[in-house]
């Protein structure tokens, strides 16, 4: 499934149009987003939560060559599922 997917199908369910249902969908991504570049934790009931890490600095090897590159830390996004979620998984 895919966003143009997901907005027609929030569409039919909810008797809207695409347009309004697009628009909805865009609002929630940019409100998580927006959560997440603060550090917060945005967490769904019954889906899961998502939350940003920081990975530490490591060294790895290049592809191709056995090369040693130093890669710098970075902050990432993590997903736990829910119970709920597992479950019926």
């Amino acid at each position: 499934m895919n966003k143009h997917d997901l907005v027609l199908e929030v569409a039919e369910k909810l008797g809207a149009s695409a347009k309004d249902s697009s628009a909805t969908i865009d609002c929630l991504i940019d409100i998580m987003t927006q959560h997440l570049l603060d550090g917060d934790e945005v967490k769904i009931a019954g889906f899961g939560t998502f939350e940003v890490k920081t990975r530490a600095a490591r060294e790895g090897v290049k592809p191709g060559t056995t090369e040693r590159i130093n890669i710098p830390e970075r902050k990432t996004v993590t997903f736990k599922a829910a119970k709920n979620l597992k479950e019926n998984l």
